[in-house]
C-alpha cells in the first residue's frame, strides 16, 4: 500500500470507458460526478481508458489523435490477435500509453474527459480484459507509465493495477436479476462479480438496496462493501434559465407546454417498464401529453409499438392547415440542455421501474423540485424517500390511478415538489464527495 500522503499529492486513476461512449450511460453519469467530487476533494485525477491502437510515447499529439480516433476496420491479423488473448489471455499483463491532457490538441476532447491530469490507454482493453478473464480466470494487469494512488474503476472490470488499492463500483447486478431482460453473457457477468468481490480492496455500490443484492450474491463481508450513493447535480448553466425562457424553448423545440406535459426519461429496455406506463397513461384518461425521452436499449420492439400507436394520434386545424399532433412523443437522444428543461418543465416524472439500482432520474427530478410517480420495489422507494408517490410497478390500474391523482391534484403536485428537493440534498456532490473522501483515507 501506499504512503499516508495528503489528497493534494495523492493521484487517483478512475476507468473512465463509458465517458468516450457517443451517448450519454448512467455510469458516464456517475464516473463524471466522481471525477468532479474528488477533483474538489484535492484529487489528482487520471483516466483509463480503450483505444483502438497503440499510443506512441515520443509524439504526444499524434497521441492525442489515436487516442479519440474513431472506430477502425480489423485486418485478419488483428482477429488473429484477440483469438490468441481469447486462447491465453494476456498474462504479463498489458502496457497502457500515455497522454498528458494539458491544452489539449485534439477539438472538443475537453467536453468528455474534462478535469483528467492525464489519460492512459489500454489497446482494445474492453476485449481483452474479457478474453483474459475468461481464458485465466484472473483480472488483467494493467501496467502504467507514471504511478497512481488509488485505482477505481467506475464499473465492474476485470482489470488492477498492482501495488494500490483497488476499488470497484457495481451498481447492480440486473442480468442476475432479470437475467430475461438483458443480453449481457451471465457466466462471465457472474464469475466477474464473484472476482471481485473475492480480491478486490473495496467494492462501492449507489444504493442500501444494491449493497445487499450483491452480498447476498456474492457472500462478500459487509466491511468490504460501502454504499456511497452518487453525486446528482447540474451544471449552473443548464438550469439558469428563467421561467419565461423555459417555457419558450419547451414550446418551440418540443411543441409543449410548460408543467403541463408528463416525462419518461431513460432508455427504452425491458426493466424500464415502458409498456406499462404506456398503457397506464392511456388508461388514466389524461389529456396532457407524455414525452418519452431516451435512446433505444434493447428488447424494445413491443415499447415501440405502444409508443407509436394510432390511439396517441389526432389532428387539428388552424388556418386551412390539418396538423397530425401526439398526445404520446418519443424524444431520441437528447443533449443535456433539453433533458434539464424537459425536466424543469414537466408536470411529472413517471418512471415505474422494475429494477434499479439507484434510479438517477428520480434522484434528477427530484432535485429539480419536479414531482415523481415511481416504482415501490428495489432500490426506488430508498432514493425516492417521501418525495415521490410509490406504485406497483406490475399493476397497470395503480399506475394509471396515480397518473389521475397527479392530473388532478394541485396540492399533491406542490406536496411532492418540496419533499423531492428535500430528499435530493442526501445526493449532493459536497455529500457524496465526503463519503469517497472518507473511504479512500480508510484505504490508503
Amino acid at each position: 500500500m501506499q504512503n499516508n500522503c495528503n489528497k493534494n499529492s495523492r493521484r487517483v486513476l478512475l476507468e473512465a470507458q463509458n465517458l468516450l461512449l457517443g451517448s450519454g450511460t448512467g455510469i458516464a453519469t456517475y464516473a463524471r460526478g466522481l471525477a468532479r467530487a474528488l477533483s474538489s476533494a484535492g484529487y489528482r485525477i487520471d483516466a483509463l481508458v480503450a483505444s483502438n491502437r497503440t499510443l506512441p510515447h515520443s509524439d504526444q499529439k499524434l497521441a492525442d489523435a489515436i487516442l479519440f480516433d474513431g472506430p477502425r476496420n480489423y485486418n485478419l491479423l488483428h482477429k488473429g490477435y484477440l483469438e490468441l488473448r481469447r486462447a491465453f489471455g494476456a498474462p504479463f499483463g498489458m502496457k497502457a500509453g500515455m497522454v498528458e491532457n494539458a491544452g489539449g490538441f485534439v477539438v472538443g476532447r475537453e467536453a468528455v474527459l474534462q478535469g483528467f491530469e492525464r489519460i492512459h490507454a489500454v489497446p482494445h482493453l474492453l476485449d481483452v480484459e474479457r478474453l483474459h478473464f475468461n481464458s485465466r480466470g484472473t483480472r488483467l494487469t494493467v501496467k502504467l507509465r507514471s504511478d497512481c494512488d488509488i485505482f477505481h474503476a467506475t464499473r465492474p472490470a476485470p482489470i488492477q493495477i498492482r501495488g494500490v488499492p483497488n476499488v470497484y463500483t457495481i451498481h447492480d447486478i440486473v442480468p442476475l436479476r432479470m437475467p430475461y431482460a438483458t443480453a449481457d453473457d451471465k457466466a462471465f457477468f457472474a464469475s466477474m462479480i464473484r472476482d471481485l468481490c473475492k480480491t478486490a480492496d473495496h467494492i462501492v455500490t449507489v444504493s442500501e438496496f444494491s449493497r445487499q443484492d450483491i452480498m447476498d450474491f456474492a457472500a462478500i463481508s459487509p466491511d468490504r462493501i460501502t454504499n456511497t450513493y452518487q453525486a446528482v447535480a447540474f451544471p449552473d448553466e443548464f438550469v439558469s434559465r428563467t421561467e419565461a425562457e423555459l417555457r419558450k424553448s419547451l414550446r418551440q423545440h418540443h411543441d409543449l407546454e410548460f408543467k403541463d406535459y408528463y416525462l419518461y426519461v431513460g432508455a427504452i429496455e425491458p426493466k424500464k417498464n415502458v409498456s406499462r406506463l404506456i398503457d397506464a397513461y392511456a388508461a388514466s384518461g389524461t389529456q396532457r401529453p407524455l414525452a418519452v425521452a431516451g435512446g433505444l436499449g434493447w428488447m424494445y420492439e413491443a415499447d415501440l409499438e405502444r409508443i407509436n400507436s394510432e390511439r396517441f394520434l389526432s389532428y387539428t386545424a388552424r388556418d386551412g392547415t390539418i396538423t397530425p399532433r401526439r398526445r404520446v412523443r418519443r424524444l431520441s437522444y437528447l443533449p443535456l440542455q433539453d433533458i434539464v428543461d424537459l425536466i424543469r418543465g414537466a408536470r411529472a416524472l413517471l418512471y415505474p421501474s422494475v429494477y434499479e439500482g439507484f434510479g438517477l432520474p428520480v434522484a434528477e427530478a427530484m432535485l429539480m423540485g419536479t414531482p415523481v410517480l415511481t416504482s415501490n420495489v428495489a432500490s426506488l422507494p430508498e432514493i425516492a424517500g417521501d418525495g415521490a408517490m410509490l406504485v406497483d410497478p406490475y399493476d397497470v390500474d395503480a399506475i394509471a390511478q396515480g397518473i389521475r391523482q397527479l392530473d388532478s391534484d394541485d396540492d399533491l403536485i406542490a406536496e411532492l415538489s418540496a419533499n423531492g428537493a428535500a430528499t435530493a440534498d442526501r445526493f449532493s456532490p459536497e455529500k457524496f464527495q465526503q463519503r469517497m473522501s472518507n473511504l479512500y483515507d480508510q484505504l490508503v
